[in-house]
């Protein structure tokens, strides 16, 4: 207090820095990394399609391949390749007859890493890009692996991915079985050739693919089966579990109850399962009196058949009829239910069942007047129905753009059929009324176009262009309404 007792309170002491203090200093700022997120999850997923494609159309081309012994041109193997890898089915040229065991072999190789998940086995390679991604790229890993498999942990992939394939093993082996009772000594094949060919059809109809390498002898890939009640149930038991999805199973087995089911699988369920009545629905009024279709099969076999058809024609291709000679109401139904698809992280196409039923429940939330997207008692997060709605937009818009093109480059085909087929690629299902292997090699370019962007799914778009859902919005415009209606 002392050295204080003579100052004044308006006085102040002022210290002049000293010459090292106020010497220039230069400070060097790194520019903000941009993680190029294209090159990313969405870039690595593309890289490997076209990988795995580039080499199995190369093995497709190679005379061992075919059973004429010559080299199959380019485009027929590239076509195959990309209808395996994407798990479609659509053919330009049969598959017993063309190709030889080596080139079947190729093709379940190809449908089986394309099926059993080209998902599961992204999700490792991402695993090991390890400190060389961003934290935007983890996020954005984290968002595509919560849409598409349930999976919103990054720790949990490695087990998620070894369960998924010990299940799925489990389900091949007893589809197999099941298979090669009914298929051991048809037309005096052998065992060995049966079980190949048993081992081959539970693949194939468990991933949804629709390739069959049995020699039918009428149309539709699975036609020589419309009677067999035991072949048709087992395809129709495994392809609604591959087009459900394991995050799916392992819910409904772990909680047994609907009421405990969470939000998603409960949404899934029920649209499923609505969509398989509203297409049983239309195949028993339009094709049980139609002679091309189902009218000379017996009732047991239309019930059968109807079941079969209704899970098939959605997701998995598999035909025990000829779609080209259904009615009107049939096509354009099962070209919608072929739009919609299967369940997210399924091995089925489309938009996916869980985005049409968010957009039925953001319309019913509408018309009910509330502010926000409701279903069984939960609010769906406004940023998702944002995403469902661009991912149905999106694929419109593709439907479109293919469709027109396909116009334009075979103005002679019936707008049905092309518009039936193109969805069918585009939802990766493989269902046809027979067109594909008549048309032109530009027409079937815009085939193969739309099977690699069906696979590869307008969700997988929208997440490469689409925000973070945990951004922070620092600024909101100001509200001004439009008229609607």
């Amino acid at each position: 207090m002392a050295a204080n007792r003579g100052r004044r309170p308006i006085d102040a002491i002022i210290r002049l820095p000293r010459r090292r203090e106020v010497s220039q200093t230069i400070r060097r700022d790194e520019s903000p990394r941009r993680p190029r997120r294209l090159l990313g999850v969405s870039g690595l997923l593309i890289g490997g399609f076209t990988l795995l494609i580039s080499v199995g159309a190369i093995l497709l081309s190679l005379p061992i391949a075919a059973n004429s012994g010559q080299f199959t041109p380019l485009e027929t193997a590239y076509f195959t390749a990309i209808s395996a890898v994407t798990v479609t089915g659509h053919t330009v040229v049969s598959t017993p007859d063309f190709w030889a065991p080596f080139g079947q072999a190729v093709i379940f190789a190809l449908m089986t890493i394309g099926g059993l998940g080209f998902m599961v086995i992204s999700t490792f390679l991402l695993l090991a890009l390890g400190d060389r991604t961003t934290i935007q790229q983890r996020a954005i890993t984290r968002g595509m692996m919560s849409d598409t498999a349930g999976v919103n942990q990054m720790r949990v992939i490695r087990s998620f991915g070894r369960n998924v394939i010990v299940i799925v093993l489990l389900i091949y082996l007893g589809g197999s079985l099941i298979f090669f009772t009914q298929i051991n000594g048809l037309d005096g094949i052998g065992q060995g050739r049966s079980y190949w060919y048993s081992v081959f059809l539970s693949v194939s109809s468990f991933n949804n693919a629709g390739f069959n390498i049995i020699p039918e002898a009428a149309s539709g890939n699975a036609a020589r089966f419309a009677s067999n009640p035991i072949v048709l149930a087992t395809m129709t038991a495994m392809m609604a579990l591959g087009g459900l999805g394991w995050v799916m199973m392992v819910d409904v087995w772990r909680r047994r109850r609907f009421a405990r089911f969470s939000l998603d699988t409960k949404l899934v369920v029920v649209s499923s399962l609505g969509l398989w009545l509203l297409g049983a629905a239309i195949l028993g009024l339009s094709e049980f009196t139609n002679d091309d279709t189902m009218g000379p099969m017996g009732w047991a076999d239309r019930i059968v058949n109807t079941a079969f058809l209704t899970v098939s024609g959605r997701t998995a291709g598999f035909s025990t009829i000829d779609f080209g000679q259904v009615a009107d109401a049939t096509g354009m139904t099962f070209t919608a239910l072929m739009y919609i698809g299967g369940a997210p992280g399924s091995v089925a196409g489309g938009i996916k069942v869980v985005t049409f039923a968010v957009i039925i429940a953001a319309v019913v939330s509408s018309l009910r007047s509330r502010s926000h997207t409701e279903a069984f008692g939960r609010e769906i997060p406004q940023p998702q129905v944002h995403r469902a709605l661009s991912v149905a937009v999106l694929g419109v818009v593709i439907v479109f753009v293919a469709a027109m093109a396909l116009i334009s480059l075979e103005p002679e085909t019936r707008f049905l059929s092309l518009l039936f087929d193109i969805v069918s690629a585009l939802g990766t299902v493989g269902a046809t009324t027979g067109i594909v292997p008549e048309l032109g090699l530009p027409a079937q370019t815009v085939f193969m176009a739309a099977m690699f962007v069906g696979r590869m799914g307008p969700l997988v778009l929208a997440l490469a262009l689409a925000p973070k859902e945990d951004e922070v919005v620092l600024y909101r415009f100001a509200q001004e309404k439009v008229r609607i209606g």
